[in-house]
Order: structure tokens, then C-alpha cells, then sequence
């Protein structure tokens, strides 16, 4: 039977996303996945195009928070930025918690003014969510 896994970050736009992307790729034989936020603000486009780049579609994914999910209990749930780690709700005392922090795409780039500034920046953040995924065995 499969485990259930939730991505946690705080607006279930970008980090959280991408980390429900890759896991459904990489470990969904493994893994109900699920992402969430503390609260919703849509899912982001360039999440979506760096996503589409490793030929993971998320523009059908929908934002969520924790509430609107169909699962109320989670095997796992991985914290996915500071924010939603430090406000992170209290689940049963089966669930392991875990938190890995990466850094914010749309904050980092909210000055730049092009795509050839902002992709760069959220590869290299799909990256490190991917390498994240792939070792998540040892995580848990």
C-alpha cells in the first residue's frame, strides 16, 4: 500500500508544486502526493514553464490549502520553505514531519524585469527540489 505524502509551503504556488510535480514523476509509484499551502495563491507561471521543461505538467494542478485536500492525515508531510515550517499546523502523532527549505523563486526574482533573469533562478530552485526528491528515501 502506498504511503501518503503532502508538500507544505505557503502559498501552494511555486516550491510545493514543483516538489508535487517531481514526486509524482519520480516516486508516485511509492507516494500519494499531495501539496498545499497555508493559504492559495495560484499556481505560478513560471513554476509551470521551468516544470514543463522536464516534461512535468502542473498547469492542471490546483492551489490549495491544507483544509481543501481529500486526506485529512498524511504518512509524511515535508515543509518546503521557513514560513510554512515555523507555521506549520499540528498533525496526528503518526505523521513525520519534516522540514527542507529551498529557496523563494518569486521573491528572488521580483525585481527582475525579464525571462532570461527569472528562469535561471527557478531551474536551479526545480533542481534542488528534484535532487531532493530523488534522495527522499533517506529523508524518511
Amino acid at each position: 500500500m502506498k504511503k501518503s505524502i503532502m508538500f507544505l509551503c505557503t502559498g501552494n504556488s511555486c516550491r510545493s508544486q514543483m516538489a508535487d510535480g517531481l514526486c509524482k514523476k519520480y516516486l508516485g509509484d511509492q507516494f500519494d502526493v499531495y501539496s498545499a499551502g497555508i493559504v492559495k495563491h495560484g499556481i505560478n507561471p513560471y513554476a509551470q514553464r521551468v516544470m514543463g521543461e522536464l516534461g512535468i505538467d502542473i498547469s492542471k494542478n490546483e492551489s490549495n490549502t491544507i483544509d481543501e485536500l481529500p486526506l485529512c492525515e498524511f504518512d509524511y508531510v515535508v515543509t518546503v520553505c521557513s514560513h510554512a515550517d515555523s507555521h506549520c499546523p499540528t498533525f496526528p502523532a503518526n505523521t513525520k514531519v519534516i522540514h527542507f527549505g529551498f529557496d523563494d523563486p518569486p521573491k528572488l526574482t521580483e525585481n527582475y524585469e525579464t525571462d532570461e533573469e527569472r528562469l535561471p533562478v527557478y531551474r536551479r530552485v526545480r533542481d534542488e527540489i528534484k535532487t531532493f526528491i530523488i534522495g527522499l528515501e533517506k529523508e524518511l
